[in-house]
């Protein structure tokens, strides 16, 4: 994945945090992070479902990621005060089944947003 690229999708993260600070729902920072990435030439997606499969059937529920750009990068966005392994563990499958490279979890309850952002890869995708 071209690093340019990730740093503009990153840049628009934090200038969603710049704006609203930490603290807020996360339904909201969902929306204004759409609206930044879209504004920036981005095609995204919200609450997309994945489906998953259980032994070849279609179980009935879906899951649901944040935002998918361009088809390529699963954000999965969290406002929490205790961030934890297991959202990442979340993400890497998301990444599995939509056959993504990167995603990042994005925790904006951070008044750094570095402190909030975390890489994901999808170590099982052949290149």
């Amino acid at each position: 994945m071209d690093r340019a690229y990730t740093y503009r999708i990153l840049k628009c993260l934090y200038e969603v945090h710049n704006e609203l600070g930490p603290g807020l729902l996360e339904s909201i920072y969902e929306e204004a992070a759409a609206k930044e990435l879209t504004s920036q030439g981005f095609h995204v997606e919200r609450q997309v479902p994945v489906p998953v499969f259980y032994k070849g059937e279609k179980l009935a529920h879906d899951l649901r990621l944040d935002l998918i750009v361009d088809d390529k990068v699963i954000l999965e966005l969290k406002s929490v005060t205790e961030y934890r392994k297991l959202f990442e563990k979340q993400l890497f499958t998301y990444l599995v089944l939509k056959r993504c490279e990167i995603g990042y979890v994005v925790n904006f309850n951070e008044c750094d947003l570095r402190d909030g952002i975390h890489t994901v890869y999808n170590t099982l995708l052949e290149k």
